[in-house]
């Protein structure tokens, strides 16, 4: 049946938008925290940035700003596994639903928590955290009933886009609502946003075509005899010591770990870089924003692409997930790059964008890889992002004390993250997972 109108498509696309709602709450403090160190006020007080000869060196200010940025990502390695686990079981609908209507919730709170210090403030942005933690284990578990083989890397390279196409609408909105709102408005229009989303997402979202109730009967023969007893729910008992020793497993955990790292130096701490170094004023969202926004293209044809190599059986499933997840080569080099541009805007920005935009090939390689080795996809992708958030604690944390050492080492760990996936990357279903799915059948 056509994907267009489609519901598998449909829920692609609200996927996409959910996803796009999270990441905008994620990265809404990346480009405030400019503006309320700049001491914005609520009525709207327009920012001033100074524009010294060299930033001004770390000290206990800059610290607080990593421990503020890195927070979130304190609460959300809580949620990883135990909500893929349960999403995986029950279905994901309601888990990827609440997980982004609770971090809506909370996002309006914080300019009250930022009143009270930065002790609440930390805590607020770790429980967003973990509000946030299953949801894309949860939209994992979501495909693993809906995504039909052949159609894997376009639906869940669409749906995961989202992150790159939210960054790319909050970090210039910020800027803007920040200089004509207030930064307090920035927090309220992003919960406001999560709230009516939810509100559609409950409407139209089933966690299984089977009980889907405006899907058509051709498309859910399709996609239920497409993907066989892969598209049931998980038992409560799983192979945990067979995938404790899977190397195939343990190579999507490392490269994820490594592509990470980049990514999540990047988004958080790009605006604090535009502004500390390139002195752009809080206008800067909107440079800042470029590399997601040419991200998201590239994600969408790298899954299209994918597809059409699988389904005409150009190359094995192994060998397109590796192929697109070796490209993480080239966003090393231009982060590198970057580092030797000087005080160019120009050349910085498009190294940035060439760097970031290019990254978006891995969604089609190591990022579907999980729903190709085992029937429960949420639970391990659960795992190997739990595993891939421990940058985002880490790494902005460190981003204050030099940027070409920040940028050498995110290159670096790219780099040896593709070639570990090179070699022990596999796009096989498991033994571990074949003899479970063959008692479902």
């Amino acid at each position: 049946p056509p994907r267009c109108c489609s519901a598998r498509l449909s829920l692609a696309v609200l996927m996409f938008l959910g996803i796009s709602v999270v990441y905008g709450l994620r990265v809404n403090l990346s480009v405030a925290m400019v503006a309320m160190v700049n001491a914005t006020d609520p009525a709207g007080t327009r920012n001033t940035t100074a524009d010294p000869a060299c930033p001004l060196p770390s000290g206990p200010e800059n610290s607080t700003q990593g421990w503020l940025l890195g927070a979130f990502f304190f609460g959300y390695l809580c949620t990883q596994i135990p909500g893929g686990y349960l999403a995986g079981h029950y279905g994901g609908k309601v888990f990827l639903g609440v997980g982004v209507f609770g971090t809506a919730v909370l996002t309006v709170l914080t300019p009250l928590a930022a009143g009270w210090g930065s002790r609440w403030l930390f805590a607020l942005r770790a429980l967003e955290g973990f509000g946030e933690g299953v949801t894309f284990p949860a939209m994992m578990a979501m495909w693993t009933r809906w995504a039909p083989p052949l159609e894997r890397s376009f639906l869940i390279s669409l749906s995961g886009s989202g992150g790159s196409f939210g960054a790319c609408l909050a970090l210039p909105l910020t800027g803007y609502i920040c200089e004509q709102l207030g930064w307090p408005a920035v927090f309220y229009l992003c919960g406001g946003a999560g709230c009516l989303w939810f509100v559609f997402w409950c409407i139209l979202v089933s966690d299984d075509p089977r009980t889907h109730r405006r899907i058509s009967e051709q498309e859910r023969d399709y996609i239920i005899n497409s993907i066989g007893a892969q598209g049931k729910g998980h038992g409560w008992s799983l192979p945990l010591v067979s995938m404790g020793l899977s190397v195939p497993l343990w190579a999507i955990i490392v490269t994820q770990m490594c592509s990470n790292w980049s990514f999540y130096t990047l988004l958080t701490s790009l605006p604090t870089y535009m502004n500390d170094i390139l002195h752009f004023d809080l206008q800067n969202g909107f440079l800042s924003a470029l590399p997601y926004f040419c991200s998201v293209p590239v994600s969408l044809l790298s899954g299209v692409a994918a597809d059409w190599l699988i389904m005409r059986q150009v190359f094995s499933i192994t060998n397109v997930r590796k192929i697109f997840t070796f490209t993480l080569v080239l966003p090393a080099l231009f982060l590198i790059a970057v580092c030797y541009a000087g005080c160019s805007h120009i050349l910085t920005v498009t190294f940035l964008t060439l760097s970031t935009s290019l990254g978006g090939t891995s969604s089609a390689g190591v990022y579907v890889n999980q729903i190709d080795i085992a029937p429960y996809a949420g639970f391990l992708l659960g795992i190997t992002n739990t595993f891939g958030t421990i940058p985002g604690v880490v790494a902005p944390i460190h981003t204050m004390a030099g940027w070409r050492t920040v940028f050498w080492v995110a290159a670096g760990i790219n780099i040896g993250g593709a070639v570990i996936y090179m070699i022990f990357g596999s796009g096989k279903i498991q033994a571990w997972a074949v003899e479970e799915e063959e008692e479902d059948e």
